[in-house]
């Protein structure tokens, strides 16, 4: 039998990293008025912790493998974004914008592929993550190309991405994260003659 503790791990760690990400983005939501370079420092450890999560998730072999297929090369896109936001101190807000934004776009397009696997899978819930990842593709596209160069105006918009992206991962965890206590190996060796 296998360990189950890396997918618990993976599981629990995208859980409150969710979480995390939604109350990170009302607080962007409510407070508009940030400070531009703290919301750099904020956003490049959060992503990089977000792409550890996420690279953890696809070495952890859950059962169903919706949720954290893709996960080791958006992982390595976050660590590699969440690093250039950190390094990059000058105009912080429009990296952090474009990093969000692309996270987000990358993000919901591969969870309307998880979406559409999940209902082939028989998940009945499936719908909610095809809804949350056209929301989060919506708003990151809005963040990409945003029109309006006022911090407040983008720090809401970013607010709005993270809020959408915590609550899509969120979903998507919670539906096709399946964790069984005996779980067997995906190979069986085999002796034949």
């Amino acid at each position: 039998m296998r360990s189950i503790l890396p997918m618990k791990l993976a599981k629990t760690g995208s859980v409150i990293l969710s979480l995390f990400i939604c109350v990170l983005g009302l607080f962007f939501i409510f407070n508009p008025d940030f400070s531009p370079g703290i919301l750099g420092d904020y956003a490049g450890a959060l992503m990089i912790v977000f792409g550890i999560v996420k690279i953890v998730g696809y070495l952890s072999k859950d059962l169903y493998r919706l949720a954290f297929q893709y996960d080791l090369a958006f992982g390595l896109l976050m660590i590699t974004i969440g690093i250039m936001v950190i390094l990059e101190p000058g105009s912080i807000i429009d990296a952090v914008c474009v990093a969000i934004g692309i996270s987000a776009i990358m993000d919901g397009f591969l969870k309307i592929q998880i979406s559409i696997d999940s209902r082939i899978f028989g998940i009945k819930k499936w719908w909610l993550i095809l809804i949350s990842a056209v929301i989060t593709v919506g708003v990151g596209i809005t963040l990409l190309f945003r029109t309006a160069e006022s911090t407040r105006v983008l720090v809401l918009l970013l607010g709005f991405s993270m809020l959408a992206q915590g609550i899509l991962n969120l979903l998507t965890t919670i539906l096709t994260v399946k964790i069984i206590k005996h779980q067997y190996p995906d190979s069986i060796d085999a002796d034949f003659e």
